[in-house]
């Protein structure tokens, strides 16, 4: 069940981060919904692939701690992922390299200006414990749904299970969301949702059930 959560009584929310588990539907909320909206949507694993190139931040730290990804003076990332994927406290490591420099490229992305204004910044992120303090809105979905949606965009079926038998189960992403949004059903019903929590979190407005369901 989507649980909007309960705004304090500050101005409207301006920083977000858009989580929860593989193939729960974090990029149609982040891209395609809030995107939609005017909010400024970024992509971590973007980042997370920009930090490990080789003129990135990240690429001398991992490639010195994982030396077989490494082929032709570059990161593998199937390699790597092949290894992290498998195992908490290697991808534990991984995150600990890299993260601090996906969290300084998405400070630099933020238009100052823009921030000024008051515009809403959604970052997805697709982590538990994200390290950017900011509200967390976690996408769930039914863990068969997840699969067929993962599977399709190219992912190896084998490789999507051992990342998802990796991800903490629903009841611990609903456990560390501020709000959540269950994506369930179709992409207008999803629509929806992400319309009731920009009125309750960024609108400071008051959702219109009835309204809403007319034609």
């Amino acid at each position: 069940m989507t649980d909007l959560g309960t705004p304090g009584s500050g101005p409207p929310l301006r920083r977000v981060v858009v989580t929860g588990p593989i193939g729960a539907g974090k990029s149609a909320v982040a891209g395609l919904l809030l995107g939609d909206r005017g909010a400024t949507v970024i992509e971590a694993d973007a980042l997370g692939h920009a930090v490990l190139e080789p003129d990135g931040e990240a690429f001398a730290a991992v490639a010195g701690r994982w030396p077989s990804v490494v082929a032709d003076g570059r990161i593998d990332r199937a390699r790597l992922a092949a290894i992290v994927f498998a195992d908490r406290d290697q991808l534990a490591a991984l995150e600990a390299l890299t993260h601090p420099h996906i969290v300084a490229r998405i400070e630099a992305l933020i238009d100052p200006d823009a921030d000024a204004a008051g515009g809403l910044v959604a970052v997805e992120m697709p982590l538990l414990e994200p390290p950017l303090r900011w509200h967390r809105l976690v996408v769930l979905a039914p863990t068969s749904m997840r699969f067929w949606r993962a599977v399709p965009r190219g992912m190896d079926p084998a490789d999507v299970t051992r990342r998802m038998q990796l991800q903490p189960d629903p009841e611990a992403w609903r456990a560390a969301a501020d709000s959540v949004i269950d994506n369930d059903g179709d992409l207008a019903a999803l629509a929806t949702a992400v319309d009731r929590w920009w009125a309750t979190w960024v609108a400071g407005g008051v959702w219109d059930e009835e309204a809403a369901a007319v034609p």
